[in-house]
Protein backbone atom coordinates (compact mmCIF):
# COMPACT_ATOMS: atom_id res chain seq x y z
CA UNK A 1 0.00 0.00 0.00
CA UNK A 2 1.26 3.77 -1.03
CA UNK A 3 1.19 6.69 0.85
CA UNK A 4 -1.55 8.78 -0.08
CA UNK A 5 0.64 11.92 -0.32
CA UNK A 6 4.19 11.69 -1.89
CA UNK A 7 6.48 14.16 -0.09
CA UNK A 8 10.24 14.48 -1.55
CA UNK A 9 12.57 14.97 1.19
CA UNK A 10 14.73 17.70 0.16
CA UNK A 11 17.84 17.92 2.43
CA UNK A 12 16.48 15.79 4.97
CA UNK A 13 12.98 18.09 5.39
CA UNK A 14 9.87 17.48 3.73
CA UNK A 15 9.56 19.98 0.77
CA UNK A 16 5.93 21.88 1.02
CA UNK A 17 6.32 24.50 -1.90
CA UNK A 18 3.76 24.52 -4.13
CA UNK A 19 3.36 25.97 -7.71
CA UNK A 20 1.84 29.36 -7.40
CA UNK A 21 -1.89 28.87 -7.44
CA UNK A 22 -4.42 30.85 -10.23
CA UNK A 23 -7.93 31.90 -8.54
CA UNK A 24 -10.61 33.97 -9.56
CA UNK A 25 -12.50 36.37 -6.86
CA UNK A 26 -15.67 37.64 -7.90
CA UNK A 27 -17.29 38.68 -9.59
CA UNK A 28 -20.01 36.47 -7.19
CA UNK A 29 -18.08 37.64 -4.02
CA UNK A 30 -19.87 39.80 -1.83
CA UNK A 31 -16.91 42.28 -1.67
CA UNK A 32 -16.90 42.61 -5.25
CA UNK A 33 -20.34 43.92 -5.53
CA UNK A 34 -21.45 41.21 -8.37
CA UNK A 35 -19.54 43.11 -11.38
CA UNK A 36 -16.07 43.33 -10.77
CA UNK A 37 -13.43 40.47 -11.09
CA UNK A 38 -9.91 39.60 -10.40
CA UNK A 39 -7.63 37.39 -11.44
CA UNK A 40 -4.91 36.64 -8.39
CA UNK A 41 -1.60 34.45 -8.78
CA UNK A 42 -1.68 33.56 -5.05
CA UNK A 43 2.06 31.91 -3.67
CA UNK A 44 -0.04 29.91 -0.33
CA UNK A 45 -2.37 33.30 0.65
CA UNK A 46 0.37 36.17 -0.25
CA UNK A 47 -0.53 38.18 -3.72
CA UNK A 48 2.12 37.25 -5.88
CA UNK A 49 0.06 39.40 -8.90
CA UNK A 50 -3.31 40.29 -9.42
CA UNK A 51 -5.57 41.24 -12.61
CA UNK A 52 -8.60 43.41 -12.32
CA UNK A 53 -11.28 42.79 -14.84
CA UNK A 54 -13.57 46.02 -15.40
CA UNK A 55 -17.15 44.67 -14.71
CA UNK A 56 -19.77 45.93 -17.05
CA UNK A 57 -23.47 47.34 -15.56
CA UNK A 58 -24.50 47.93 -19.45
CA UNK A 59 -24.99 51.69 -18.65
CA UNK A 60 -23.03 52.97 -22.01
CA UNK A 61 -23.21 56.25 -20.93
CA UNK A 62 -20.86 57.91 -23.68
CA UNK A 63 -22.31 56.28 -26.67
CA UNK A 64 -26.16 56.43 -25.22
CA UNK A 65 -25.34 60.23 -24.61
CA UNK A 66 -24.62 60.61 -28.45
CA UNK A 67 -28.28 59.71 -28.93
CA UNK A 68 -29.67 62.39 -26.09
CA UNK A 69 -30.35 65.96 -26.28
CA UNK A 70 -28.38 67.89 -23.54
CA UNK A 71 -30.92 68.00 -20.95
CA UNK A 72 -31.41 64.08 -21.61
CA UNK A 73 -27.94 63.12 -21.00
CA UNK A 74 -28.24 64.44 -16.89
CA UNK A 75 -30.25 61.69 -16.14
CA UNK A 76 -27.55 58.94 -17.03
CA UNK A 77 -24.80 60.70 -15.07
CA UNK A 78 -26.93 59.77 -12.32
CA UNK A 79 -26.20 56.01 -12.65
CA UNK A 80 -22.30 56.99 -13.08
CA UNK A 81 -22.21 57.17 -9.03
CA UNK A 82 -25.25 55.87 -7.67
CA UNK A 83 -23.85 56.84 -4.14
CA UNK A 84 -23.32 60.83 -5.00
CA UNK A 85 -25.71 61.61 -8.15
CA UNK A 86 -26.18 65.25 -7.03
CA UNK A 87 -22.45 65.57 -7.67
CA UNK A 88 -22.53 64.43 -11.25
CA UNK A 89 -25.15 66.30 -12.11
CA UNK A 90 -22.98 69.47 -10.77
CA UNK A 91 -20.30 68.33 -12.87
CA UNK A 92 -21.85 67.90 -16.04
CA UNK A 93 -24.18 70.99 -16.13
CA UNK A 94 -21.26 73.54 -15.05
CA UNK A 95 -19.45 71.39 -18.65
CA UNK A 96 -22.47 72.06 -20.77
CA UNK A 97 -22.23 75.79 -19.21
CA UNK A 98 -18.63 76.33 -19.82
CA UNK A 99 -18.88 75.74 -23.69
CA UNK A 100 -22.02 77.91 -23.90
CA UNK A 101 -20.65 80.69 -21.59
CA UNK A 102 -23.09 80.83 -19.07
CA UNK A 103 -22.92 82.41 -15.89
CA UNK A 104 -25.19 80.84 -13.33
CA UNK A 105 -26.96 82.97 -10.56
CA UNK A 106 -25.11 83.23 -6.95
CA UNK A 107 -28.33 81.34 -5.33
CA UNK A 108 -27.20 78.56 -7.72
CA UNK A 109 -23.89 78.38 -7.19
CA UNK A 110 -24.68 78.26 -3.29
CA UNK A 111 -27.14 75.83 -3.77
CA UNK A 112 -24.56 73.31 -5.55
CA UNK A 113 -22.04 73.23 -3.49
CA UNK A 114 -24.32 72.56 -0.39
CA UNK A 115 -25.87 69.51 -2.07
CA UNK A 116 -22.47 68.65 -3.57
CA UNK A 117 -21.05 68.51 -0.19
CA UNK A 118 -24.28 66.72 0.89
CA UNK A 119 -22.93 63.72 -1.34
CA UNK A 120 -19.75 63.95 -0.33
CA UNK A 121 -20.97 62.97 3.37
CA UNK A 122 -23.07 60.14 1.94
CA UNK A 123 -20.92 58.71 0.26
CA UNK A 124 -17.84 58.55 2.60
CA UNK A 125 -20.22 57.27 4.68
CA UNK A 126 -21.40 54.24 2.46
CA UNK A 127 -17.47 53.64 1.62
CA UNK A 128 -16.29 53.60 5.18
CA UNK A 129 -19.45 51.51 6.33
CA UNK A 130 -19.40 49.01 3.13
CA UNK A 131 -15.61 48.81 4.06
CA UNK A 132 -15.88 47.88 7.67
CA UNK A 133 -19.10 44.80 6.15
CA UNK A 134 -16.22 43.53 4.32
CA UNK A 135 -13.99 43.29 7.39
CA UNK A 136 -16.82 42.08 9.49
CA UNK A 137 -17.34 44.59 11.60
CA UNK A 138 -21.06 45.38 10.98
CA UNK A 139 -22.30 48.08 13.68
CA UNK A 140 -20.70 51.08 11.65
CA UNK A 141 -22.75 50.51 8.96
CA UNK A 142 -25.58 50.97 10.82
CA UNK A 143 -24.57 53.73 12.79
CA UNK A 144 -23.91 55.59 9.41
CA UNK A 145 -27.19 54.73 7.85
CA UNK A 146 -29.16 56.79 9.89
CA UNK A 147 -27.39 60.46 8.42
CA UNK A 148 -27.97 58.80 5.20
CA UNK A 149 -31.55 58.16 5.43
CA UNK A 150 -31.89 61.56 7.06
CA UNK A 151 -29.87 63.56 3.97
CA UNK A 152 -32.44 61.04 1.16
CA UNK A 153 -35.41 62.69 3.39
CA UNK A 154 -33.84 66.12 2.28
CA UNK A 155 -32.97 65.15 -1.41
CA UNK A 156 -36.35 63.90 -1.78
CA UNK A 157 -37.56 67.42 -0.75
CA UNK A 158 -35.80 69.36 -2.89
CA UNK A 159 -35.97 67.29 -5.88
CA UNK A 160 -38.47 64.41 -5.66
CA UNK A 161 -36.37 61.72 -6.20
CA UNK A 162 -33.93 59.45 -3.35
CA UNK A 163 -31.32 57.72 -5.67
CA UNK A 164 -31.50 59.26 -9.37
CA UNK A 165 -31.85 63.03 -8.21
CA UNK A 166 -31.25 64.34 -12.13
CA UNK A 167 -31.77 68.16 -10.11
CA UNK A 168 -29.77 70.54 -12.50
CA UNK A 169 -30.21 71.91 -15.25
CA UNK A 170 -28.04 73.80 -18.20
CA UNK A 171 -28.28 77.14 -16.68
CA UNK A 172 -29.59 76.39 -12.94
CA UNK A 173 -31.72 73.71 -11.28
CA UNK A 174 -35.31 72.07 -11.61
CA UNK A 175 -36.37 74.09 -8.88
CA UNK A 176 -35.42 76.46 -6.14
CA UNK A 177 -34.97 75.11 -2.15
CA UNK A 178 -38.12 74.30 -0.84
CA UNK A 179 -39.43 76.66 2.01
CA UNK A 180 -37.75 75.81 5.60
CA UNK A 181 -35.02 73.47 3.80
CA UNK A 182 -32.03 75.27 4.96
CA UNK A 183 -33.60 74.69 8.46
CA UNK A 184 -34.08 71.29 8.38
CA UNK A 185 -30.58 70.77 6.41
CA UNK A 186 -28.93 72.23 9.45
CA UNK A 187 -30.61 70.59 11.96
CA UNK A 188 -29.25 67.38 9.94
CA UNK A 189 -25.84 68.74 9.57
CA UNK A 190 -25.80 70.35 14.02
CA UNK A 191 -27.93 66.90 15.18
CA UNK A 192 -27.44 63.88 13.36
CA UNK A 193 -24.44 63.73 11.18
CA UNK A 194 -21.56 64.66 13.93
CA UNK A 195 -23.10 62.43 16.23
CA UNK A 196 -22.74 59.09 13.86
CA UNK A 197 -19.26 60.16 12.76
CA UNK A 198 -18.13 60.45 16.68
CA UNK A 199 -20.19 57.20 17.36
CA UNK A 200 -18.12 55.57 14.28
CA UNK A 201 -14.82 57.18 15.20
CA UNK A 202 -14.70 56.11 18.94
CA UNK A 203 -15.37 52.24 17.36
CA UNK A 204 -13.02 51.76 15.39
CA UNK A 205 -10.38 54.65 14.85
CA UNK A 206 -7.94 53.40 18.04
CA UNK A 207 -9.65 50.09 17.53
CA UNK A 208 -6.57 47.14 17.64
CA UNK A 209 -7.95 44.63 15.71
CA UNK A 210 -9.07 47.60 12.95
CA UNK A 211 -5.50 49.13 13.06
CA UNK A 212 -3.98 45.89 12.45
CA UNK A 213 -6.20 45.09 9.89
CA UNK A 214 -5.71 48.43 8.08
CA UNK A 215 -2.42 50.14 9.23
CA UNK A 216 0.45 49.01 6.22
CA UNK A 217 -2.03 47.01 4.56
CA UNK A 218 -1.97 48.75 0.30
CA UNK A 219 0.13 51.62 0.75
CA UNK A 220 1.17 53.23 -1.95
CA UNK A 221 3.75 56.22 -1.96
CA UNK A 222 2.68 59.98 -3.59
CA UNK A 223 4.83 59.45 -6.58
CA UNK A 224 3.24 56.12 -7.47
CA UNK A 225 -0.30 57.63 -6.74
CA UNK A 226 -0.12 60.28 -8.60
CA UNK A 227 1.69 58.14 -11.62
CA UNK A 228 -1.10 55.98 -11.89
CA UNK A 229 -3.58 58.68 -12.02
CA UNK A 230 -5.35 58.58 -8.53
CA UNK A 231 -7.17 61.26 -7.39
CA UNK A 232 -9.66 62.12 -4.59
CA UNK A 233 -8.74 60.58 -0.66
CA UNK A 234 -6.85 58.18 -1.94
CA UNK A 235 -4.34 60.11 -3.70
CA UNK A 236 -4.38 62.77 -0.35
CA UNK A 237 -3.92 59.59 1.74
CA UNK A 238 -0.56 59.34 0.51
CA UNK A 239 0.28 62.83 0.97
CA UNK A 240 -0.68 65.07 -1.78
CA UNK A 241 -2.94 67.80 -0.83
CA UNK A 242 -4.31 67.87 -4.23
CA UNK A 243 -8.43 69.29 -3.96
CA UNK A 244 -9.85 71.08 -7.11
CA UNK A 245 -11.90 72.87 -4.79
CA UNK A 246 -8.79 74.51 -3.36
CA UNK A 247 -6.44 74.19 -6.59
CA UNK A 248 -8.98 75.26 -9.32
CA UNK A 249 -12.03 76.81 -7.35
CA UNK A 250 -15.46 76.25 -8.83
CA UNK A 251 -18.67 77.81 -8.39
CA UNK A 252 -17.93 79.56 -4.97
CA UNK A 253 -15.49 77.41 -2.81
CA UNK A 254 -12.74 80.26 -2.98
CA UNK A 255 -15.41 81.91 -0.34
CA UNK A 256 -15.02 79.44 2.48
CA UNK A 257 -12.71 78.73 4.94
CA UNK A 258 -12.07 74.63 5.00
CA UNK A 259 -9.09 72.16 5.38
CA UNK A 260 -7.72 69.65 2.97
CA UNK A 261 -6.70 66.25 5.27
CA UNK A 262 -3.85 64.15 4.03
CA UNK A 263 -2.42 61.56 5.18
CA UNK A 264 1.43 60.02 5.14
CA UNK A 265 1.51 56.02 4.59
CA UNK A 266 -1.11 56.26 1.38
CA UNK A 267 -2.57 52.98 3.03
CA UNK A 268 -6.21 51.38 3.96
CA UNK A 269 -6.08 53.70 7.82
CA UNK A 270 -4.86 56.51 5.65
CA UNK A 271 -7.95 56.40 3.16
CA UNK A 272 -10.36 56.08 6.22
CA UNK A 273 -8.69 58.83 8.49
CA UNK A 274 -8.54 61.34 5.36
CA UNK A 275 -12.32 60.93 4.44
CA UNK A 276 -13.39 60.82 8.42
CA UNK A 277 -11.91 64.46 8.37
CA UNK A 278 -13.45 65.06 4.69
CA UNK A 279 -16.87 64.94 6.28
CA UNK A 280 -16.10 67.08 8.84
CA UNK A 281 -14.91 69.71 6.23
CA UNK A 282 -18.00 69.18 4.27
CA UNK A 283 -19.77 70.30 7.60
CA UNK A 284 -18.16 73.23 7.18
CA UNK A 285 -18.49 74.05 4.15
CA UNK A 286 -22.37 73.69 4.05
CA UNK A 287 -22.63 76.16 7.16
CA UNK A 288 -21.15 78.90 5.89
CA UNK A 289 -22.96 78.25 2.59
CA UNK A 290 -25.66 78.55 3.97
CA UNK A 291 -25.25 81.68 6.19
CA UNK A 292 -24.27 83.19 3.16
CA UNK A 293 -26.86 82.14 0.88
CA UNK A 294 -28.27 84.90 -1.06
CA UNK A 295 -31.65 85.47 -2.57
CA UNK A 296 -32.84 85.54 -6.37
CA UNK A 297 -33.28 83.12 -8.89
CA UNK A 298 -32.05 79.75 -9.18
CA UNK A 299 -31.71 79.67 -12.94
CA UNK A 300 -30.64 82.26 -15.64
CA UNK A 301 -33.64 82.79 -16.92
CA UNK A 302 -33.08 82.68 -20.31
CA UNK A 303 -35.17 81.17 -22.68
CA UNK A 304 -32.38 79.66 -24.76
CA UNK A 305 -31.61 77.29 -22.11
CA UNK A 306 -34.50 77.59 -19.66
CA UNK A 307 -38.13 76.27 -20.41
CA UNK A 308 -41.30 78.36 -19.89
CA UNK A 309 -43.12 79.00 -17.09
CA UNK A 310 -45.92 76.33 -17.46
CA UNK A 311 -48.71 78.75 -16.45
CA UNK A 312 -47.29 80.74 -19.81
CA UNK A 313 -46.79 77.55 -22.21
CA UNK A 314 -50.76 77.01 -21.11
CA UNK A 315 -51.67 80.54 -22.32
CA UNK A 316 -49.56 81.53 -25.36
CA UNK A 317 -48.21 80.23 -28.65
CA UNK A 318 -44.98 81.20 -28.04
CA UNK A 319 -44.14 79.79 -24.98
CA UNK A 320 -45.90 76.41 -26.22
CA UNK A 321 -43.56 76.22 -28.90
CA UNK A 322 -40.88 77.20 -27.33
CA UNK A 323 -41.43 74.39 -25.01
CA UNK A 324 -41.53 72.21 -27.53
CA UNK A 325 -38.90 73.07 -29.48
CA UNK A 326 -36.73 73.18 -26.37
CA UNK A 327 -37.66 69.29 -25.44
CA UNK A 328 -37.79 68.03 -28.57
CA UNK A 329 -35.02 69.42 -29.98
CA UNK A 330 -32.90 69.98 -27.07
CA UNK A 331 -30.50 73.08 -26.21
CA UNK A 332 -28.80 74.49 -28.74
CA UNK A 333 -24.94 74.48 -27.62
CA UNK A 334 -22.32 76.32 -29.77
CA UNK A 335 -20.44 74.11 -31.86
CA UNK A 336 -16.69 73.27 -29.92
CA UNK A 337 -15.32 71.00 -27.39
CA UNK A 338 -14.66 71.65 -23.57
CA UNK A 339 -13.03 69.85 -20.70
CA UNK A 340 -14.52 70.82 -17.27
CA UNK A 341 -13.26 69.08 -14.13
CA UNK A 342 -14.75 69.07 -9.91
CA UNK A 343 -14.01 67.66 -6.67
CA UNK A 344 -16.57 64.52 -6.89
CA UNK A 345 -16.32 62.36 -3.99
CA UNK A 346 -13.81 59.74 -5.35
CA UNK A 347 -11.56 62.56 -6.89
CA UNK A 348 -11.25 63.94 -10.05
CA UNK A 349 -14.49 63.84 -11.91
CA UNK A 350 -14.03 65.06 -15.39
CA UNK A 351 -16.22 65.50 -18.76
CA UNK A 352 -14.80 66.21 -22.08
CA UNK A 353 -17.42 66.69 -24.62
CA UNK A 354 -17.79 67.59 -28.22
CA UNK A 355 -20.62 69.67 -29.75
CA UNK A 356 -21.14 70.47 -33.43
CA UNK A 357 -23.85 73.52 -32.99
CA UNK A 358 -26.40 70.54 -32.59
CA UNK A 359 -29.16 70.18 -29.66
CA UNK A 360 -27.40 67.08 -28.46
CA UNK A 361 -23.82 65.97 -27.91
CA UNK A 362 -21.61 64.50 -30.60
CA UNK A 363 -19.43 63.53 -28.20
CA UNK A 364 -19.02 62.90 -24.21
CA UNK A 365 -15.75 60.85 -22.61
CA UNK A 366 -16.05 61.18 -18.81
CA UNK A 367 -13.09 61.05 -16.95
CA UNK A 368 -14.45 58.95 -13.37
CA UNK A 369 -12.02 58.89 -10.35
CA UNK A 370 -12.20 54.87 -9.65
CA UNK A 371 -10.95 54.20 -13.29
CA UNK A 372 -7.71 54.98 -12.25
CA UNK A 373 -8.10 53.30 -8.82
CA UNK A 374 -9.73 50.50 -10.11
CA UNK A 375 -6.38 49.96 -12.26
CA UNK A 376 -4.04 50.49 -9.39
CA UNK A 377 -5.32 47.81 -7.08
CA UNK A 378 -2.50 45.24 -8.05
CA UNK A 379 -0.08 47.86 -7.24
CA UNK A 380 -1.53 48.14 -3.46
CA UNK A 381 -1.89 44.73 -3.59
CA UNK A 382 0.60 42.63 -4.56
CA UNK A 383 2.85 41.16 -1.71
CA UNK A 384 0.09 41.56 0.85
CA UNK A 385 -1.70 38.96 2.18
CA UNK A 386 -5.48 37.55 0.32
CA UNK A 387 -7.15 39.14 3.12
CA UNK A 388 -6.11 42.51 2.81
CA UNK A 389 -7.19 42.53 -1.05
CA UNK A 390 -10.56 42.95 0.75
CA UNK A 391 -9.81 45.61 2.83
CA UNK A 392 -7.77 47.60 0.53
CA UNK A 393 -10.97 47.35 -2.22
CA UNK A 394 -12.92 48.80 0.33
CA UNK A 395 -10.65 51.74 1.12
CA UNK A 396 -10.40 52.34 -2.22
CA UNK A 397 -14.24 52.51 -2.90
CA UNK A 398 -14.47 51.50 -6.50
CA UNK A 399 -18.28 52.26 -8.40
CA UNK A 400 -18.68 49.91 -10.89
CA UNK A 401 -20.79 52.27 -12.60
CA UNK A 402 -18.02 54.53 -13.51
CA UNK A 403 -15.72 51.50 -14.86
CA UNK A 404 -18.47 50.71 -17.44
CA UNK A 405 -17.69 51.79 -21.09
Amino acid sequence: MTEPFDITAVGGAPDLQAEPMLINIGPSHPATHATLRFQATLDGETILDLVPEFGYLHRGFEKESEAATWTQVIPYTDRLNYVSPLMNNVGYAMAVEKLCGIEITERCKYVRVIISELSRIIDHMVCIGTNMVDLGALTNFWYFWKPREEVYFLIEELCGQRLTTSYTRIGGAMADLPEGWTDRLLAVCRGVIPECIADVNALLTKNRIFIERTMGVGPITAKDAVALGFTGPCLRAAGVPLDLRKDEPYLVYDRFDFDVPVGEAGDTCDRYMVRMEEMRQSLRIIEQAVAQLPGGPIDIGDPRFILPPKAQVYENIEALMNHFKFIMEGVKVPAGEVYSATEAANGELGFYIVSRGGGGPYKIKVRPPCFPLFQGIPHLVKGQMLADLIAVLGSVNIIAGELDR
